[in-house]
């Protein structure tokens, strides 16, 4: 066990600067002046000024689940609502509780990248007229052949 002095000392150690004088104590370091993390301190004010701003917005404050999504409008937490080996349910429509905004099923905005891994519906549909025309063309030339 350690002694504890019953009188300790009232003064600060010598040249410590006096606070009454108006000087702030200089901070100690054990890191050198050309450490990485001090070299890096001026930089990336951006990056840091956008991830403030991304810890104000809506649901973050009360934390979330243990994977999240963020709405594409108002950057609030959204509960990460369906598993990426499963096709997405388009016929669900979901709405952000802090804007409003419809929250695309096939689309997971994360913290710092969207996922949009899950397959689009079919074009099938907006391609039928064309193949029908083709077909068509196909058949008249090949009567063309046949005829002529």
């Amino acid at each position: 066990m350690v002694p504890v002095d019953p009188d300790p000392p009232t003064t600060p150690p010598e040249g410590t600067p006096d606070p009454a004088d108006g000087a702030e104590p200089k901070r100690r370091s054990l890191l050198p002046d050309d450490h990485w993390s001090k070299t890096r301190d001026a930089r990336n004010h951006e990056a840091l000024d956008y991830l403030r701003e991304r810890s104000r917005a809506p649901g973050v404050e009360s934390g979330g689940t243990s994977r999240n999504q963020y709405c594409m409008e108002c950057g609030g937490v959204l509960p990460l609502s369906y598993d990426s080996f499963e096709p997405a349910d388009r016929s669900v429509r979901e709405t952000c509780p802090h804007c409003g905004a419809e929250v695309n099923p096939t689309v997971r905005a994360m913290f710092n990248w969207v996922e949009i891994d899950q397959v689009p519906p079919s074009d099938a549909a907006a391609l039928m007229p064309f193949l029908l025309v083709g077909v068509l063309v196909l058949v008249l030339v090949a009567a063309l052949f046949v005829l002529g």
